[in-house]
């Protein structure tokens, strides 16, 4: 074989298989999607007091009804971090139809390793262990005052909430940075 066959070949070998790795996340999911419902994602935008001064960071933010209802109700600017592909897909039709391309982006990032530094509210739907591993980035990242609001889990019993509420029996969770840890006073 040729070595210009051999480039032939390996190029349409890339063709054929990029457009399925693409779709592949970065590493598996830590939780299946589960959409916040809106009356939630209402409630907790309003808790955090959301306005159009505000960068609003969705850290696993699915189909993206977050971030872009922030922007459409408050004017704030949002980013939403998935790692997996498909739902950022998703989030970028939702976010066409929306029409507030211009004050929201989606990331298919790991949002462990993701800068989140320019949020000054953010917003979670993730299991309690998730949110305990995820707690020493948030308070190394964001600035003092930075908003968290978290939907169903908290951070367990060393980091009570300043306020909670319950949403038709879901419950909404909110704290401000620095958030207490486990062995801190």
């Amino acid at each position: 074989m040729t070595v210009r066959r051999l480039s032939l070949l390996l190029a349409l070998l890339i063709a054929v298989v990029a457009p399925a790795s693409a779709q592949q996340p970065l590493r598996p999911p830590d939780v299946i999607f589960v959409p916040t419902p809106q009356e939630v994602v209402d409630a907790m935008l309003k808790l955090a007091k959301v306005t159009k001064n505000d960068v609003v960071y969705d850290l696993g933010s699915g189909d993206g009804r977050i971030p872009i209802t922030a922007a459409k109700t408050y004017g704030a600017r949002g980013v939403g971090i998935d790692i997996d592909p498909v739902r950022i897909k998703e989030a970028n039709e939702n976010l066409k139809a929306a029409g507030v391309a211009d004050r929201v982006k989606f990331l298919n990032q790991d949002l462990f390793t993701s800068n989140i530094s320019e949020a000054t509210v953010v917003t979670l739907y993730l299991l309690p262990t998730l949110n305990l591993k995820l707690l020493p980035k948030l308070n190394k990242e964001l600035k003092p005052g930075t908003r968290i609001v978290s939907h169903a889990f908290d951070f367990g019993p060393a980091a009570k909430p300043i306020e909670q509420m319950n949403v038709n029996g879901r419950t909404v969770y909110f704290w401000t940075i620095p958030i207490p840890m486990a062995g801190s006073q």
